[in-house]
């Protein structure tokens, strides 16, 4: 019997560090348990961040989960500011749109309006601020999750095929009192974003693998 896989990602968007504006890009393979399932890039110039995902499941050779993501972003220092990102899973579209109007951040999606304050985050992991929020954004479904972050210290871990000390940080996403996300991060010694795990409410894991 074939189980149905979702893939939770807010693993799956943003952006920025305004201090760091030049144009730069991350590619990432991404594993699901011991399976290649696809990639995921980031591409960032100036504010606007384009991101971009396409996974593939498959179970004894077939097509078991089929995920497409594609959000663009633009920001005004570390506040989001316009937000436009569509996903497809397993056939069903999700589209969210944001923007900043009259000192509010307004997110549409599926027909659902809901106001957030002006300076909103979404799960921006390579901008270390993230990591100071209560709460943030996951563009692929608008929802606004509270978020608690636990800092574990420095820890070695392989980048590139060399072994590294990084920065572990632990990020529990709630939505409505109910577990959603559970993300580890892992940070150079520059503080740049060099490598994400989290477990799926299924109990797989999902691996990022900077290339």
């Amino acid at each position: 019997m074939v189980k149905t896989i979702k893939i939770s990602t807010a693993l799956l968007c943003c952006l920025l560090n305004s201090h760091n504006l030049q144009a730069k890009d991350w590619s990432f393979e991404v594993w699901l348990d011991k399976q290649n399932i696809g990639t995921h890039g980031f591409s960032l110039e100036q504010n606007k961040l384009l991101s971009r995902a396409d996974f593939k499941v498959k179970v004894l050779f077939i097509n078991a989960y089929r995920y497409q993501h594609q959000a663009d972003e633009t920001w005004q220092g570390q506040c989001l500011s316009q937000l436009s990102a569509r996903t497809t899973e397993n056939k069903v579209l999700t589209e969210v749109k944001g923007q900043l109007q009259g000192g509010q951040f307004v997110v549409e999606s599926n027909g659902r309006k809901q106001t957030l304050p002006a300076c909103v985050m979404t799960f921006a992991y390579w901008n270390p601020e993230i990591l100071k929020q209560t709460r943030l954004l996951n563009p692929q479904n608008a929802e606004y999750l509270d978020v608690t972050v636990t800092d574990q210290g420095l820890k070695d871990i392989v980048v590139k095929g060399q072994t590294v000390s990084a920065h572990q940080y632990y990020l529990l996403g709630k939505f409505e009192n109910k577990e959603k996300l559970k993300i580890t991060l892992w940070y150079d010694q520059q503080q740049q974003w060099v490598a994400l795990e989290s477990i799926t409410p299924e109990g797989y894991k999902i691996v990022y693998k900077l290339i």
